[in-house]
């Protein structure tokens, strides 16, 4: 693997461990802290490493593919616990019962993928959101709770909202409930099946293969099918959560709650 960044960035790679030093390969360092941060020659040659290693299954855009069970590597750094000591141990050592096998990269190449994950990870609202949250508690069960669930509460046929202000910013919040076909998140990939009585059942995909089709229907329940017993699977481009224009809630209603789902988490 060496080698082979060598020979796609002999004189970028060659110079970058060369200001560095080759310790930085062995070094004890490297398994404590990212000794690569701050330089964004780390982040741009790991993201060439990424495309060529790992998008596969991540997605060249680290987001995953709908296909196959790899997460959005985008919203790692969202999870609780989850830092570049952490990320460099699950890309050298894999995740045992998974798809994700170790890896016998050079250290310095593990770090400059973690640099590049680092880069490209999404950020959470940073400062606190102005609304009232008891307000927002209110509306949220009103418009929200049945599809999404805070903290163990609430529907399923969404994602569940509970940590998700940290993970996503607040105008791509208000961004998602205006026009949530935007931007469907994986697993929650709306579909039509047709049945061979031609019964229309309508839900959202959590897994597919060429055979089968597993999806949780608009009554949140799972189901799996095969695909030989189905008419017409279709994959639909608009989300089942209908957007809220401004007649539906105004902005200082989705503040609330927003400013609910933040103190929730």
């Amino acid at each position: 693997m060496l080698k082979r960044l060598q020979f796609s960035f002999p004189g970028l790679f060659q110079a970058f461990l060369l200001s560095y030093g080759l310790l930085i390969i062995n070094s004890s360092i490297a398994q404590e802290v990212n000794p690569l941060e701050g330089d964004p020659r780390a982040s741009r040659i790991g993201g060439s490493l990424f495309r060529a290693q790992c998008a596969t299954c991540h997605g060249p855009d680290a987001r995953g593919i709908d296909s196959i069970d790899a997460p959005d590597l985008t919203l790692i750094y969202s999870r609780e616990g989850v830092n570049d000591q952490s990320v460099f141990q699950v890309i050298r050592e894999g995740i045992p019962g998974s798809i994700m096998p170790p890896h016998t990269f050079q250290d310095v190449e593990v770090w400059m993928l973690v640099s590049y994950l680092r880069s490209v990870a999404v950020a959470g609202a940073s400062i606190a959101i102005d609304g009232d949250s008891r307000r927002g508690l209110s509306l949220f069960n009103e418009n929200c709770a049945h599809c999404h669930r805070v903290n163990g509460r609430g529907g399923s046929l969404g994602p569940d909202l509970s940590t998700i202000t940290t993970r996503r910013t607040q105008d791509a919040l208000v961004n998602s409930i205006r026009d949530p076909s935007a931007n469907i998140a994986r697993r929650y990939k709306p579909v039509t099946l047709v049945t061979m009585n031609n019964q229309l059942i309508q839900g959202t995909i959590k897994s597919e293969d060429a055979f089968s089709i597993q999806i949780m229907d608009s009554n949140q329940s799972l189901r799996g099918f095969k695909k030989l017993s189905l008419q017409d699977v279709i994959h639909e481009e608009i989300s089942l959560m209908p957007g809220f224009t401004e007649s539906d809630l105004s902005s200082n209603e989705i503040n609330d709650i927003l400013s609910f789902l933040q103190s929730a988490q």
